[in-house]
């Protein structure tokens, strides 16, 4: 992202420059110009999107998740059966969980995120059926660890299981007093 507003500082100088001597050439750059700054939009929307996403105050957890599957292109089934009163941190490490392990679901695969009320905490489970090409066993051990730190920062717990020819299993449960 960073590259890209260099570039674009760097191509409104030579615009600038241009302008006089070259009107075509400078109407040109500018229009290409154009189309980087709707990626950088773009770009920034997404990124903001996953480190909160206004889905979750607006429309809820369930809400968002299927949204989620849906901006993947992925075949995928939500079922939420849990209670809505949960502290944001909770429910944006859910999101986030959710959103990371569907990464890891291979292409032509279909997935299925469950979550779940038990006993003072909230468990969630993203299941791939394993009908795809794995992109589980491609992840890197920082991507896990990433994960992980953010499910036990709030006192949680992940559990990740991947076999060829079975599947991904990402689970997480999170104490509710978190």
């Amino acid at each position: 992202m960073r590259q890209q507003l260099v570039a674009l500082a760097v191509n409104l100088q030579r615009a600038g420059m241009s302008v006089d001597a070259d009107p075509a050439a400078a109407r040109e750059l500018l229009e290409e110009m154009g189309d980087d700054v709707q990626q950088a939009l773009d770009e920034t929307a997404a990124l903001a999107q996953r480190i909160y996403p206004a889905q979750l105050d607006a429309r809820g957890l369930a809400a968002a998740l299927r949204s989620a599957t849906v901006s993947a292109g992925m075949p995928a089934s939500v079922d939420v059966r849990a209670n809505a009163d949960r502290s944001p941190e909770v429910t944006a490490t859910l999101y986030l969980c959710c959103l990371e392990a569907l990464e890891y679901v291979g292409a032509g695969a279909r997935a299925t995120v469950t979550l779940r009320d038990e006993e003072g905490a909230i468990d969630v489970e993203v299941v791939e059926d394993g009908t795809g090409s794995s992109a589980a066993e491609a992840r890197s051990d920082a991507e896990l660890e990433r994960l992980r730190d953010r499910v036990e920062a709030l006192g949680g717990r992940l559990t990740v299981r991947s076999e060829h020819g079975r599947g991904l299993r990402v689970s997480a449960s999170l104490p509710l007093s978190g």
